[in-house]
Protein backbone atom coordinates (compact mmCIF):
# COMPACT_ATOMS: atom_id res chain seq x y z
CA UNK A 1 0.00 0.00 0.00
CA UNK A 2 1.20 3.54 -1.21
CA UNK A 3 1.41 6.32 1.32
CA UNK A 4 0.70 10.01 0.55
CA UNK A 5 2.70 12.85 2.31
CA UNK A 6 1.01 16.02 2.26
CA UNK A 7 2.24 19.41 3.12
CA UNK A 8 -0.32 21.12 5.56
CA UNK A 9 1.97 23.60 6.96
CA UNK A 10 0.74 26.38 4.29
CA UNK A 11 -2.54 25.62 5.67
CA UNK A 12 -1.30 25.83 9.86
CA UNK A 13 0.06 29.00 8.46
CA UNK A 14 -2.69 30.74 6.49
CA UNK A 15 -5.02 29.80 9.69
CA UNK A 16 -2.50 31.13 12.15
CA UNK A 17 -3.01 34.79 10.44
CA UNK A 18 -6.41 34.78 9.97
CA UNK A 19 -6.48 34.24 14.48
CA UNK A 20 -3.88 36.69 14.37
CA UNK A 21 -6.54 39.27 12.32
CA UNK A 22 -9.19 38.08 14.57
CA UNK A 23 -7.68 38.52 17.51
CA UNK A 24 -7.79 42.34 16.97
CA UNK A 25 -5.61 43.90 14.46
CA UNK A 26 -8.48 43.69 12.21
CA UNK A 27 -10.44 45.79 14.52
CA UNK A 28 -7.52 48.27 15.37
CA UNK A 29 -7.02 48.52 11.46
CA UNK A 30 -10.61 49.90 11.08
CA UNK A 31 -9.96 52.28 13.46
CA UNK A 32 -7.18 54.16 12.19
CA UNK A 33 -9.15 53.28 8.61
CA UNK A 34 -12.12 55.09 9.81
CA UNK A 35 -9.74 58.20 11.24
CA UNK A 36 -8.15 58.45 8.46
CA UNK A 37 -11.30 58.33 6.77
CA UNK A 38 -12.83 61.07 8.91
CA UNK A 39 -9.82 63.37 7.76
CA UNK A 40 -10.49 63.00 4.23
CA UNK A 41 -14.04 63.83 4.50
CA UNK A 42 -13.02 66.90 6.84
CA UNK A 43 -10.25 68.08 3.96
CA UNK A 44 -13.19 67.39 1.19
CA UNK A 45 -15.46 69.56 3.30
CA UNK A 46 -13.54 72.06 3.38
CA UNK A 47 -12.56 72.05 -0.35
CA UNK A 48 -16.69 72.23 -0.73
CA UNK A 49 -16.67 75.40 1.38
CA UNK A 50 -14.20 77.46 -0.38
CA UNK A 51 -15.43 75.72 -3.52
CA UNK A 52 -18.74 77.11 -3.13
CA UNK A 53 -17.45 80.56 -1.74
CA UNK A 54 -19.70 79.96 0.94
CA UNK A 55 -17.74 82.60 3.35
CA UNK A 56 -16.11 85.88 4.09
CA UNK A 57 -14.41 84.86 7.24
CA UNK A 58 -12.20 81.22 8.32
CA UNK A 59 -14.40 80.68 10.85
CA UNK A 60 -16.83 78.26 9.53
CA UNK A 61 -14.15 76.88 7.26
CA UNK A 62 -11.85 76.22 10.92
CA UNK A 63 -14.70 74.95 12.58
CA UNK A 64 -14.93 71.83 11.51
CA UNK A 65 -13.67 68.98 13.03
CA UNK A 66 -13.60 65.17 14.20
CA UNK A 67 -14.78 63.92 17.71
CA UNK A 68 -15.65 67.06 19.77
CA UNK A 69 -19.34 67.81 21.36
CA UNK A 70 -21.48 69.16 18.65
CA UNK A 71 -20.56 66.76 15.63
CA UNK A 72 -23.06 66.84 13.28
CA UNK A 73 -21.90 63.66 10.83
CA UNK A 74 -21.30 60.06 12.76
CA UNK A 75 -19.71 56.85 10.65
CA UNK A 76 -20.12 53.83 13.01
CA UNK A 77 -18.79 50.23 11.89
CA UNK A 78 -19.95 47.95 14.47
CA UNK A 79 -19.47 49.62 17.71
CA UNK A 80 -16.54 51.79 15.96
CA UNK A 81 -17.86 55.06 15.51
CA UNK A 82 -16.30 58.21 13.90
CA UNK A 83 -17.72 62.01 14.53
CA UNK A 84 -17.50 64.58 12.28
CA UNK A 85 -18.85 68.32 12.35
CA UNK A 86 -18.71 71.96 13.75
CA UNK A 87 -19.85 73.71 16.75
CA UNK A 88 -20.59 76.82 14.73
CA UNK A 89 -24.61 77.44 15.44
CA UNK A 90 -24.80 79.20 11.78
CA UNK A 91 -23.19 76.19 9.68
CA UNK A 92 -26.94 74.83 9.07
CA UNK A 93 -28.03 78.03 7.87
CA UNK A 94 -25.52 78.37 5.76
CA UNK A 95 -25.71 74.65 4.40
CA UNK A 96 -29.66 74.15 3.99
CA UNK A 97 -31.06 77.85 3.68
CA UNK A 98 -32.73 80.29 6.44
CA UNK A 99 -35.28 83.43 6.59
CA UNK A 100 -33.62 85.95 7.40
CA UNK A 101 -36.21 87.70 10.24
CA UNK A 102 -38.28 85.13 11.91
CA UNK A 103 -42.05 84.03 10.71
CA UNK A 104 -44.15 87.44 10.67
CA UNK A 105 -41.92 90.02 10.80
CA UNK A 106 -41.11 91.80 7.20
CA UNK A 107 -38.58 93.89 8.79
CA UNK A 108 -35.81 93.79 11.59
CA UNK A 109 -32.89 96.07 12.58
CA UNK A 110 -29.47 94.37 13.12
CA UNK A 111 -27.22 96.77 14.77
CA UNK A 112 -23.62 97.04 13.74
CA UNK A 113 -20.51 98.15 11.17
CA UNK A 114 -19.63 97.85 7.76
CA UNK A 115 -15.90 97.21 7.32
CA UNK A 116 -13.73 98.67 4.07
CA UNK A 117 -13.65 94.90 2.69
CA UNK A 118 -17.88 95.53 2.71
CA UNK A 119 -18.00 92.53 5.41
CA UNK A 120 -20.77 93.48 7.83
CA UNK A 121 -19.74 92.98 11.61
CA UNK A 122 -22.42 92.58 14.15
CA UNK A 123 -21.82 94.71 17.39
CA UNK A 124 -25.12 94.81 19.93
CA UNK A 125 -23.85 97.67 21.38
CA UNK A 126 -23.27 99.72 17.76
CA UNK A 127 -25.44 102.98 17.52
CA UNK A 128 -25.99 101.85 13.75
CA UNK A 129 -26.11 98.33 11.52
CA UNK A 130 -28.99 97.48 8.65
CA UNK A 131 -32.27 96.13 8.37
CA UNK A 132 -33.16 93.40 6.91
CA UNK A 133 -35.93 92.53 5.31
CA UNK A 134 -37.64 89.37 5.38
CA UNK A 135 -36.50 86.89 2.44
CA UNK A 136 -34.94 83.39 1.52
CA UNK A 137 -30.99 82.90 1.33
CA UNK A 138 -30.59 79.54 -0.51
CA UNK A 139 -28.02 77.45 1.00
CA UNK A 140 -25.12 76.45 -0.42
CA UNK A 141 -25.26 73.03 0.19
CA UNK A 142 -21.68 72.03 0.91
CA UNK A 143 -22.22 69.30 3.35
CA UNK A 144 -24.35 67.18 0.86
CA UNK A 145 -21.61 67.82 -1.55
CA UNK A 146 -19.33 67.09 0.48
CA UNK A 147 -20.66 63.14 1.48
CA UNK A 148 -21.88 62.83 -2.06
CA UNK A 149 -17.88 63.07 -2.91
CA UNK A 150 -16.65 60.58 -0.34
CA UNK A 151 -19.36 58.53 -1.67
CA UNK A 152 -17.45 58.07 -4.56
CA UNK A 153 -14.23 58.06 -3.23
CA UNK A 154 -15.23 55.11 -0.51
CA UNK A 155 -15.47 51.94 -3.29
CA UNK A 156 -11.73 52.26 -3.67
CA UNK A 157 -10.59 53.67 -0.84
CA UNK A 158 -12.06 50.55 0.90
CA UNK A 159 -10.63 48.27 -2.35
CA UNK A 160 -6.93 49.98 -1.65
CA UNK A 161 -7.46 49.60 2.44
CA UNK A 162 -8.77 45.55 2.10
CA UNK A 163 -5.67 45.16 -0.30
CA UNK A 164 -3.14 46.20 2.28
CA UNK A 165 -4.70 44.20 4.71
CA UNK A 166 -4.69 41.32 3.11
CA UNK A 167 -1.08 41.92 1.51
CA UNK A 168 -0.13 42.45 4.92
CA UNK A 169 -1.68 38.91 5.95
CA UNK A 170 -1.28 36.56 3.29
CA UNK A 171 1.33 37.85 1.04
Amino acid sequence: MATVDVDVSAFREFFSRIGQAASGDFRHEMELFLEGLGNEFLRVLQDEIIRRKVMDTRQLLASFEKGSQGNIWELTEGDLTLEVGTNVEYASYVNDGHWTNPKGVKYRFVPGYWQGDGRFVYDPSAKGGMVLKQHWVEGKHYWESALRILDKMLPDLLDAKLQDWMDSYFE
